[in-house]
């Protein structure tokens, strides 16, 4: 899973690369470094 650092706070759906069902992606970056990440599926 690659996240874009550039955006500060991000919450998406992508399909999961081995099962294909959805996962929900939320994080937030602060100095160039994620300060928060979760994936859970849905």
């Amino acid at each position: 899973m690659v996240l874009d650092a550039s955006v500060k706070r991000q919450t998406y759906i992508e399909d999961c690369e081995v099962c294909c069902h959805p996962i929900e992606v939320r994080y937030s970056v602060e100095n160039d470094e994620v300060r928060q990440f979760e994936a859970r599926a849905i």
